[in-house]
């Protein structure tokens, strides 16, 4: 079990190297026919999710589908020297140049906590109260892996089948957010699969909202097995549940 600390929401490029860290791929031999397939399912996704920036993971979509048509072209494109040219090149420079602004952001993250953990005097004693061990492992968790779950629910919901009319209902993001406040008041972990099983495709899109914008505010904390679709929820703070996320 990993104690989540949920970073700024990702954007297009952070999702392909989601994907290519989660299946051990090579960088410079991405297999773009799998990968643009299942990118186009994450953004059709998010679309339904309605998180910021969605414009941009449409333009690296249609990105990927050229890059796919190139290749499956007969034929080798060659450049002016009739070297030939691998369509990937672009995208992969761009990868590896985040990649490094990344690892540079991180740097300074780190050095930015360090300094954090120094106190002056008269604070050691509150400090050491935060400080404790909790015994959870504290990981770094993309956007994308709680997405995972969300789209588990979502394709569970599909197969259900409709046998009678009902009322249309909606959900909005503030009442969601106290339907989670409420459940969670028990200091226990919640299971998200669990507590969006079996309702309506809004409420769950509804409730996957709630949950970042609560993880974003240091309302809640996030736990995610990696082992599993699926994560679980606990109020910031609690003594059973940990600390909350942070954004």
């Amino acid at each position: 079990m990993y104690e989540v600390r949920l970073q700024q929401f990702e954007g297009p490029l952070d999702l392909l190297l989601f994907f290519i860290r989660r299946d051990e791929l090579d960088i410079y031999d991405i297999p773009i026919a799998g990968i643009a397939d299942e990118f186009l399912a994450y953004v059709r996704l998010l679309e339904q999710v309605d998180l910021d920036g969605v414009g941009d993971f449409l333009y690296m979509a249609a990105l990927l589908i050229n890059i796919k048509t190139r290749m499956l072209l007969p034929g080798q494109e060659v450049d002016e020297e009739g070297e030939p040219i691998d369509p990937r090149q672009e995208l992969v420079e761009r990868l590896l140049e985040y990649v490094r602004f990344k690892e540079a952001s991180e740097i300074l993250s780190e050095a930015h906590d360090r300094r954090q953990e120094q106190f002056t005097r008269g604070q050691e004693l509150d400090a050491a109260a935060e400080l404790q061990d909790t015994g959870e492992t504290m990981a770094e968790a993309s956007i994308f892996d709680l997405v995972q779950a969300l789209r588990r629910v979502l394709t569970e919901s599909e197969v259900q089948v409709v046998t009678h009319e009902v009322e249309p209902e909606s959900w909005s993001l503030e009442g969601q957010q106290e339907y989670l406040a409420g459940i969670l008041q028990d200091g226990e972990r919640h299971s998200f699969v669990e507590l969006v099983s079996g309702n309506p495709r809004g409420f769950i899109i509804a409730t996957f909202l709630a949950v970042l914008e609560m993880a974003r505010s240091g309302l809640v904390g996030i736990f995610v097995e990696r082992s599993a679709l699926d994560f679980y929820l606990s109020a910031s703070g609690n003594p059973t549940g940990g600390e909350g996320a942070t954004t």
